[in-house]
């Protein structure tokens, strides 16, 4: 995509984006409220506590973090919570 005075120029691909944007054809996926309930339940009272993390494990947190440009705390505080929220399920039963 390269930008000329006011003008933007698009691939195949973006076109189509845009073009179904402006139809009306792109919307919400069912499960973006969810997300805000999520967001909202996050910001509820918290409570410190302290674990212990395999050294590995630990740096694998800290390098997803940082890709994804937050602090390895909240990565682990977001999934711990969609964990027990049911957002994320066990891969193998019990």
């Amino acid at each position: 995509m390269s930008i000329r005075k006011n003008q933007i120029s698009l691939d195949k691909y973006e076109q189509e984006i845009l073009d179904a944007f402006e139809n009306g054809k792109l919307h919400p996926t069912p499960s973006q409220d969810d997300y805000q309930v999520v967001a909202r339940n996050t910001l509820e009272k918290s409570r410190q506590v302290s674990i212990q993390l395999a050294e590995n494990d630990y740096l694998a947190y800290k390098r997803k973090a940082s890709r994804e440009g937050i602090p390895y705390q909240i990565l682990i505080q977001s999934i711990l919570h969609k964990y027990i929220s049911g957002f994320i399920k066990e891969a193998y039963p019990k």
